[in-house]
């Protein structure tokens, strides 16, 4: 290139080019290549400050700046001082001189590279950088520069990047700290003379908000106008303000003058709309903080009003930086009086928010909200959040913060929220408000009314306005504007998380005022039941068909919104059943009994008059309904099961049980007709569920004789050919088989008559189990085999599941009616170990087995299970599984792998002979297999396995005597099977050289473990050869930053092993590290062994930890960064 000029064309051209459209791929590798190749250069700075002073191409501009910061973050070290020097002082003159002239990007990049300069040489050899910068700030014209460069510093030297040693990251926080009180008073000064200069019509201070007077609002009868350049320079002083309070201190330095001009903005964003003009924008900057002519004077646009988005802004940014104060947890004793005075400036915001007598009588208070900026109601959400989760409790006790009225400010802003997101935010805050209020008066228990007599009108009030939100006969509109049909990530869909919420809302309350809640609740229950019993006499018969004589339009309107809101109740009396069991049973027994009565009969009435076959107007929106309604009542009676169980165990001890007798028989009235395949499947399964709940929970000594719950036995094992639907058929079964399975609360062994229970559940699975057990074999030609074998495993999977918790008896019972079905999939399983859908299901059946019943299974036949499954996993079979990652196949090894983890967990010797051939499979055929794939759900199983190898059957491994361990001698260790410990080892070490941060936590967490239970790491054998092998690949590891997550748990782990001796790892381990860490001169080496101070406490370990890593780091960054040939001292 002949000269710069003819470069600079050059450049120009080869950028504008690049960035066409028509530029092939290709072509752009070869521009790349060439810009990164002239930028390596040496002095390629030069000819970029060039192109920077004498281009106004974009892409050229920005070219240039990318080679500067790159040459400050990453090759600084390498620059001559002279140059250095001169970058110095160019720089920052080109900025002065151009950045009114400069896009907005361009000019940040160029604030950002002299910042860049300053974290690296200020104050040593940039002194007058952070001077520089304050001067700006106060300069009348070049203020708004200043604040960009101010807030960058900020960003920048508090939270550097790698490219810093500890010490000077140490440094430069301290230096900032010191200049923290100057930088505060100047953004004082800014956001005051603004304000000073424009609030002449602001004229009535803030009220106490102890004060009851009725005119909170005098400042806001004429509207606070602000001048466009004015406002771009508080915007950019705030956004200053919100990156410093995240990480300064709390302190005197953030004083009342500065919080009052912060909260005087925060009143912005509650301003309602003018008309004026939008804030000037230039160059296309359209980002927050838009500067006039780019931080420039702004010369001819005085008197230019902000528009209401702009004013807005100022109001976000404001309550941005009262929300990063509220953040902080860690408040000094001195710093409370400062709270109070925040939250009274907040109450005052709070009272203009929800105040009605605004400049127009004709605005509602939902109305003002829903014309303020939407970021800003967000923003003042999070604050009342804050304010409540971290501070209610400084603030509630101090007589100058009227709480109550508070509170009856925040209920006007929750319920007025104009839109359903922002409603349930303000939900949020109330469960967190009733949540501090359980715990204090849990903690209080002495003055317990007192609390909650000074709260009792408040949360009355809240109840009732939370019930009267999910019901539609009082407000329609907004309920159904919530979706419900699409599910989100929880699987619920708008609509029920939206309920959900609320009903949270009514059980906090409930326990806090049980029977206001209560009386509150019932009537409305009562009122939308009325309607729904009363549908009977509207139905009208013609010939076999039953029609609903309700056809006219507001007729059908009014009951779809009794039917929803019949609904919603009834699942928030479901929710409320749990504050009528344990202590309080017999006080609120009268209330939990007029609840029941009326659920059963609701059950019993549906399942009578059946509405969901009855023909209707609008069917698509009335027959949902009405199928709701009537699954939510089997649903709600389900939920009182525990206090039926209750119920149960107090009749046991009187002679008079019909109450309870009606009710259980009553409800199986209710129940048993719906269990049918022709019944739609929302309310069947409703049915089922309440079945399970009777057999499981509640066990009835008579359930099982019941009429109704004898044709349910009927239907089931003689009824093939109308089979129910796979789930509600599993769950009749577990309920079924509960009834003989369980034994009954209240009553001695001899009673439970254990024969009859046992035969009959014999004759149960005999005929649930009839297909399977009479499958030829092999079933090659039975068409139907596969859909027999994975329905009835999964029936008897879930029956097994069910009673893996409950007493031997029962357990026995259930195995004894297996046994011929486990022999027959046993039999049939090697028929299918090519059809992996298959074996995954028998696989999940055995675990099943192994996990509940393996004791009576005996161990002769569990070790045959065993030796059969070891024998049909070969290598080859394993590895065509395995590699079909995701699928079935992988499924099965995994389910086979977690059946031998619980093989190994078992204690005692029982299964200890076959524990060779299970750490066999595991190293010698599985992870040869995974160990180089990603596999991660069967890797993930493998590990565990080994991990409970060693876990519990450490003595396989180490045969230290009793005597030993309590003498504590140095006595040799008797190690047996050392390979497979060995290889063991060397199996957990490689996944850490691995990218798979779940398994590397999962691996990590297990070694731990065994440190902590067995001594790992002081094993001779362990300390001898492996220790210091593990140390390297852990520090090797937080070198790389590839598994960042887990710092903290590599750290530890750190220590751990250290901590076996510290002298050793100190004086031997540490030199040696770092002699073999390639890019690191002697000198360097003896720094970075120095700074590691050998202390032996975690907290001064891990900051040990953490300056080696980052200082190791930094020094290779320096070093590759030195021309070659440079005479390292």
């Amino acid at each position: 290139m002949a000269s710069e000029e003819s470069s600079l064309r050059a450049l120009e051209s080869l950028m504008t080019e690049f960035f066409h459209s028509c530029t092939t791929n290709d072509r752009k590798r070869e521009i790349e290549e060439l810009l990164n190749s002239f930028a390596g250069q040496p002095g390629s700075w030069r000819h970029c400050l060039f192109f920077l002073s004498n281009s106004r191409n974009e892409y050229v501009m920005m070219y240039s700046l990318t080679v500067f910061e790159n040459l400050v973050n990453k090759m600084w070290v390498g620059v001559a001082s002279e140059d250095k020097a001169e970058l110095r002082s160019c720089l920052p003159k080109l900025l002065l001189s151009q950045h009114a002239l400069l896009p907005f990007f361009i000019r940040n990049k160029l604030c950002k590279v002299i910042v860049d300069i300053g974290r690296q040489d200020w104050p040593m050899f940039y002194h007058d950088f952070f001077s520089n910068t304050l001067q700006l700030v106060q300069s009348p014209s070049l203020a708004p520069l200043g604040l960009v460069l101010l807030k960058m510093t900020s960003e920048e030297l508090v939270c550097p990047r790698e490219d810093l040693s500890v010490a000077r990251k140490e440094e430069l926080k301290k230096l900032l700290l010191d200049q923290i009180p100057t930088v505060l008073n100047l953004l004082t000064g800014i956001l005051e003379t603004v304000w000073d200069k424009h609030s002449v019509t602001v004229t009535t201070p803030p009220p106490s908000p102890t004060s009851r007077e009725s005119g909170v609002l005098g400042g806001n009868s004429t509207q606070m106008i602000l001048e466009a350049e004015s406002a771009a320079l508080c915007l950019l002083a705030l956004e200053c303000l919100a990156h410093l309070f995240s990480w300064i201190p709390l302190s005197t330095s953030i004083t009342p003058s500065l919080l009052a001009s912060i909260f005087h903005f925060a009143r912005f964003g509650c301003q309602q709309p003018i008309k004026t003009k939008p804030l000037p924008t230039s160059n296309g900057d359209s980002a927050p903080g838009n500067l006039p002519a780019n931080g420039g004077s702004g010369h001819g646009r005085t008197g230019q009003m902000v528009g209401q988005s702009d004013r807005a802004r100022l109001g976000v940014m404001a309550m941005n930086c009262i929300n990063e104060l509220m953040c902080k947890n860690c408040v000094p004793v001195d710093f409370e009086e400062f709270l109070l005075r925040m939250f009274q400036q907040t109450f005052y915001l709070l009272q203009r928010l929800t105040n009605t007598h605004s400049h127009s009588n004709t605005h509602t208070i939902k109305s003002r909200l829903q014309e303020l900026d939407e970021s800003y109601v967000e923003k003042f959400t999070d604050f009342l959040r804050l304010f409540v989760s971290v501070h209610l409790r400084r603030i509630e006790s101090n007589a100058q913060f009227p709480l109550v009225e508070f509170l009856a400010l925040l209920f006007k802003y929750t319920f007025n929220q104009p839109s359903h997101e922002g409603y349930l935010a303000c939900l949020d805050i109330w469960s967190i408000f009733l949540d501090y209020l359980t715990t204090k008066i849990r903690s209080r228990l002495a003055d317990r009314d007192s609390v909650i007599n000074r709260y009792k009108d408040a949360l009355v009030l809240l109840l009732r306005e939370v019930l009267n939100r999910i019901q539609f006969r009082l407000n329609q509109s907004q309920p159904e504007e919530l979706d419900d049909e699409t599910l989100d990530d929880d699987q619920q869909t708008e609509w029920q998380r939206y309920l959900r919420q609320s009903l949270e809302v009514v059980a906090r309350v409930m326990e806090l005022l049980p029977s206001q809640t209560f009386s509150v609740l019932f009537p409305v229950l009562q009122e939308d039941l009325d309607v729904y019993l009363g549908l009977q006499q509207y139905i009208v018969r013609s010939g076999s068909s039953r029609r609903l004589n309700i056809t006219a339009e507001a007729d059908c309107r009014r009951l779809h919104c009794a039917l929803r809101d019949l609904s919603s109740l009834l699942q928030a009396v479901g929710r409320l059943a749990e504050f009528f069991t344990g202590d309080v049973f017999t006080a609120r027994f009268n209330d939990a009994l007029a609840i029941v009565q009326r659920l059963v009969e609701v059950s019993c009435y549906g399942s009578q008059i059946s509405l969901y076959d009855v023909e209707m107007a609008v069917p698509t929106v009335l027959k949902p309904d009405l199928i709701d309604v009537h699954a939510q009542s089997l649903a709600a009676l389900q939920a009182y099961s525990h206090w039926l169980a209750q119920f149960c165990g107090e009749v046991q001890r009187q002679q008079d049980q019909t109450q309870f007798v009606d009710l259980i028989r009553s409800s199986m009235d209710a129940t048993t007709p719906l269990i049918n395949a022709k019944v739609p499947e929302k309310l069947l399964l409703s049915a089922c569920h309440l079945l399970v709940s009777m057999s499981t929970t509640v066990r009835p000594v008579f359930l099982v004789s019941l009429p109704a719950v004898q044709n349910i036995f009927n239907l089931i094992t003689e009824n093939h050919n109308h089979r129910l639907p796979q789930e509600a058929h599993v769950l009749v079964c577990r309920a079924l088989s509960n009834m003989l399975l369980l034994p009954w609360p209240s009553l001695p062994e001899a009673e439970q008559q254990w024969p009859s229970r046992s035969s009959n559940h014999a004759r149960l699975l005999s005929s649930l189990t009839q297909q399977y057990r009479l499958l030829p074999r092999p079933p090659n030609h039975h068409p139907n085999s596969k859909a027999v074998i994975q329905q009835t495993l999964c029936v008897l999977k879930d029956l097994v599941d069910s009673i893996s918790g409950e007493a031997t008896k029962s357990r026995q019972i259930c195995y004894h009616s297996l046994q011929e079905s486990v022999q027959v999939t046993l039999a049939l399983f090697p028929h299918f170990i090519q059809q992996p859908d298959v074996t995954d299901e028998m696989l999940s059946f055995f675990l099943t087995l192994f996990q509940a019943l393996r004791v009576q299974m005996g161990v002769a036949f569990t070790e045959q299970i065993i030796q059969t499954f070891l024998s049909m996993f070969t290598r080859d079979q394993l590895a065509v599984s395995i590699l079909q990652e995701g699928s079935s196949g992988s499924r099965v090894v995994q389910k086979f792998l977690k059946i031998l983890q619980v093989v190994v967990q078992e204690p005692g010797q029982t299964f200890k002979p076959l524990l060779p051939s299970i750490l066999s499979l595991c190293l010698d055929q599985v992870y040869p297999i995974v160990a180089e794939r990603s596999c991660p759900d069967v890797k993930a199983e493998m590990f565990e396995l080994l991990f409970q190898i060693l876990h519990q059957n450490w003595r396989f491994f180490f045969k230290s005597s009793v005597l030993s361990s309590v003498q504590r001698t140095g006595a040799e260790e008797l190690m047996e099977n050392q390979a497979q410990f060995t290889a063991a080892m060397q199996a957990f070490g490689q996944s850490f050289l691995q990218p798979d941060i779940h398994i590397f936590k999962q691996n990590l967490s297990y070694l731990e473990v065994l440190n902590t239970k067995h001594k790992l790491y002081h094993r001779k054998l362990f300390r001898n050869s492996m220790l210091f092998h593990f140390i390297n690949v852990l520090l090797q590891v937080l070198l790389h930053k590839s598994h960042d997550l887990l710092q903290d748990d590599i750290t530890l782990a750190l220590y751990n092993m250290a901590a076996v001796d510290f002298q050793a790892f100190y004086s031997s381990f540490l030199p040696e590290f770092l002699n073999g860490c390639q890019g690191l001169d002697p000198h360097q080496r003896t720094t970075l062994a120095r700074n590691f101070t050998p202390e032996r406490d975690l907290p001064s370990f891990s900051q040990g930890v953490y300056r080696i890593v980052n200082d190791l780091r930094f020094y290779r960054l320096c070093n590759g960064s030195l021309p070659p040939g440079t005479l390292k001292l």
